[in-house]
């Protein structure tokens, strides 16, 4: 399946039925008078995020979303059938944003969450709601409301616990093919990652997911290389894994690309937790790996671990890490929802 995490769709909720004129004219009723009913009420649109699906390609081949239009009111008091309603299911993670694709209406980050993005029109009073005692025989209804037309941007952002940085070539996708289920494309060329990957990682029987993005480089803020466009994607995770080419000329100029980019994208996305890892350790002895890690450790001001994406060493420990970092980010939001709840007996 495609992978495409931006979409343009058009929506417009139902109008609202006609309210009806009519009066009662029966054989032996002497007194007969108004009994137009009213207008059903239009559809809405609604967005509801779904499990099991990661892209939005159906939205590419089906932009258009229209709720069924309430029918007219009848006679004999009969009011009209409410129109139907048009649902659109969307990945988890997905946020919906207004024409001007900054606008964020809503975002959806939980299964069965949904929120209204247009609202039927109301139905028509018939004459019967205008009768009075001075006006006995009213010949007047109302039409229904127009419904709501709207073009709406859906950008999906996945969902995962560790997000993976690092340029091109830095062992991102070996790591993923490592250790999870996923086999993303791996070749020695750069750009070989072209759209995220997901793979579910375990370690001491807990799991978590991981998400591999097309690698930066420096400049991908101002479009340069595949730009700064899949970092949406990490901006959910709870920790991410910065990943250094440990046979690069310069490890510690590869590092200080990535995290330029992370600040100049925003959203916080620099100030998450952070783990940066020297990758292709097999390729090194061990005055490289000493002098290597200690550069980096100087650069980032932290602990630097080591591993080895093709040959499996390290990867244990790493995956160990990255599981105490999603474990404390947990709490961290747990505890932070106990202090914002309100209070009740």
């Amino acid at each position: 399946m495609k992978f495409l995490d931006l979409a343009k769709v058009h929506i417009r909720s139902g109008s609202g039925g006609a309210g009806c004129v009519s009066f009662r004219r029966e054989k032996y009723i002497e007194f007969g008078g108004p009994d137009g009913g009213d207008g059903g009420k239009g559809g809405d649109v609604w967005a509801e995020a779904v499990e099991g699906l990661n892209t939005l390609i159906d939205f590419r081949y089906q932009p258009h979303f229209f709720a069924k239009n309430g029918q007219a009111g009848m006679g004999r008091q009969k009011t009209g059938a409410d129109g139907a309603d048009a649902v659109l299911r969307v990945p988890v993670g997905t946020e919906i944003l207004d024409e001007d694709q900054e606008t964020v209406i809503a975002d959806l980050t939980g299964p069965g969450q949904r929120v209204l993005l247009a609202r039927g029109g109301n139905g028509g009073w018939g004459n019967l709601h205008f009768k009075s005692s001075t006006n006995q025989a009213p010949r007047r209804a109302n039409p229904g409301q127009p419904g709501v037309e709207r073009t709406l941007w859906l950008r999906l952002k996945l969902i995962a616990d560790v997000g993976l940085l690092g340029l091109p070539n830095a062992g991102k996708s070996t790591f993923l093919a490592a250790t999870s289920n996923a086999r993303p494309k791996v070749a020695d060329y750069p750009f070989t990652t072209l759209v995220p990957n997901l793979g579910v990682v375990g370690v001491d029987d807990v799991e978590f997911v991981v998400a591999d993005i097309p690698g930066l480089i420096a400049g991908a803020h101002e479009g340069r290389g595949l730009g700064d466009l899949f970092l949406g994607h990490v901006e959910r995770s709870a920790v991410l894994l910065h990943l250094v080419d440990g046979t690069a000329e310069d490890v510690v100029a590869d590092y200080s690309a990535i995290i330029g980019e992370l600040q100049a994208y925003g959203g916080g996305l620099a100030d998450k937790p952070r783990l940066t890892v020297l990758n292709k350790i097999d390729a090194l002895d061990a005055d490289e790996r000493a002098q290597r890690a200690k550069a980096l450790e100087k650069a980032s001001g932290g602990q630097v671990m080591l591993m080895s994406g093709a040959t499996r060493e390290g990867i244990s420990e790493v995956l160990r890490a990255l599981r105490r970092n999603i474990d404390a980010d947990r709490l961290r939001a747990g505890r932070s929802q106990e202090v914002d709840a309100p209070w009740h007996p």
